[in-house]
């Protein structure tokens, strides 16, 4: 642990929509854990961020199926195996065994799926089980649809959700009454949760806001010559040299939000997506212990997590800088 570490744990939670579940309002997500996205990470670190969350009073584990084959379950059901409080969050629907992989949502196939993710969850259910981003018209399927009604009836999965890409799946996952949505929110990415904020309150749903830091650029330390390296999914989604220039010069809007206790864009990415009262967690991708401390540390333990006045005024800085977020 480092010096300047927090030392008290997370105890601020949010309620998870109408659960009946309270979640620190951050979470794990481990993506980053899994070697899939961002390049190769040693097991032991990997490992270290888990137990620090745990001790740092994270609720929420964040995973898939599909994150090293399986594997990132496994390490987290023998980690939290001690912590049956700790809730898990995992999404099924990819397909890795076949080359390219191909999305799945037929129940045959999702139920094999959850009968290995209990295996290596090391639990008798499933906390929150989400399908990992399907289509509009996959959540219309009638047969998915009956599918998911008769999963919590099982006893295999607690409670059910939707990942989705954007406000039109989120909206079909509600109507197919989903629990729980997984959506992109940023400072940068913001349109969809606030064209479904009406929906999602009144039916209660819980968010888990994800892309929090826009896969690392909101932390506002790349150059503007940043290259990524192979095996790093951001080589293919910034592979315009010029497009990832001009987002990162675009980082000066929210340098309006960083003041007093706000010290870094981090900081204030973070503290964005917390002053969103629509938010239930916020999930967070660390691959170092090091920026596990550093983004909790900055977050915030309590709102007002922005001066309010800066909030207010940040939608016209972006739009200065050429992003329309509302």
């Amino acid at each position: 642990m480092t010096d300047d570490a927090p030392n008290d744990p997370l105890i601020r939670l949010r309620p998870l929509g109408a659960t009946g579940l309270d979640v620190a309002e951050l979470a794990l997500g481990t993506w980053g854990l899994s070697g899939d996205g961002y390049g190769p990470i040693a097991n032991r670190e990997s490992e270290a961020i888990v137990r620090r969350a745990i001790e740092l009073g994270v609720t929420l584990f964040e995973t898939s199926d599909a994150y090293g084959k399986g594997a990132t379950e496994a390490l987290l059901g023998r980690l939290l195996e001690p912590h049956p409080d700790a809730l898990i969050a995992t999404r099924h629907g990819l397909d890795r065994s076949e080359k390219p992989p191909r999305k799945r949502f037929d129940p045959a196939y999702l139920q094999a799926a959850i009968e290995r993710s209990l295996e290596r969850l090391r639990r008798p259910a499933i906390d929150l089980y989400l399908l990992h981003n399907p289509t509009e018209m996959t959540l219309r399927n009638d047969e998915l649809l009956a599918w998911l009604r008769g999963l919590k009836a099982s006893g295999k999965v607690k409670h059910w959700g939707v990942s989705v890409d954007d406000a039109d799946t989120g909206r079909a996952a509600m109507e197919a009454g989903a629990e729980v949505i997984e959506i992109a929110y940023n400072a940068f990415h913001s349109p969809d949760l606030a064209s479904l904020g009406a929906e999602i309150a009144e039916a209660r749903v819980g968010v888990l806001a994800r892309s929090v830091l826009a896969y690392g650029l909101l932390a506002g330390l790349w150059p503007v010559t940043k290259i990524f390296p192979e095996g790093d999914h951001r080589r293919q989604r910034w592979i315009d040299a010029d497009e990832l220039s001009t987002r990162i010069r675009q980082l000066d809007a929210l340098r309006t939000l960083q003041h007093g206790e706000v010290v870094s864009l981090r900081g204030a990415a973070v503290r964005y997506v917390l002053s969103n009262h629509l938010v239930s967690t916020a999930v967070l991708g660390p691959r170092s212990v090091a920026q596990l401390e550093q983004l909790i540390r900055e977050a915030g333990k309590a709102p007002p997590y922005l001066d309010e006045e800066r909030l207010a005024r940040l939608p016209v800085k972006l739009a200065e800088q050429g992003i329309h977020s509302w």
